[in-house]
């Protein structure tokens, strides 16, 4: 004689267990995130000059890019000379130990450099540098 299943246990039979697919998920996203490293970038790419006396500095707290054309980029945005104090003001009291890198293109005007650094300095940030390569 046949035994006769009911509604309930042919549902139970067809159910896929997603709890160790789950896991292995979680596992897989907290090792992404443990291994990925947080760079900071200005949001442009600047062809900046060489010098036999730059150091590799591991940590850049605010960074500030100057183009060619002398556009200003702070944070991923392009920002006006006159907002240069104001934005570094507000990226500073975010992290008060910060530094301020300036990352500027070689071919970018000394003069817009000096203006960025008055700027930042009046922004009450003394601890200051300008990025270059470092010379072979």
């Amino acid at each position: 004689m046949r035994k006769q299943r009911n509604y309930f246990e042919a549902e139970e039979e067809s159910e896929i267990n997603l709890t160790p697919m789950l896991d292995v998920v979680f596992i897989m996203l907290i090792f992404f995130i443990v291994t990925t490293s947080f760079v900071k970038e200005s949001g442009i790419s600047v062809n900046r000059p060489t010098a036999n006396s730059a150091k590799v500095v591991e940590k850049g707290n605010i960074l500030v890019a100057i183009k060619p054309s002398g556009a200003i980029w702070i944070d991923k945005r392009e920002v006006d000379l006159r907002a240069v104090r104001a934005n570094i003001q507000r990226l500073h009291a975010q992290n008060p130990q910060s530094a301020v890198v300036i990352t500027s293109d070689q071919d970018a005007k000394t003069g817009v450099l000096v203006k960025v650094m008055d700027q930042i300095r009046a922004a009450g940030v003394q601890n200051v540098s300008i990025a270059a390569e470092v010379g072979r």
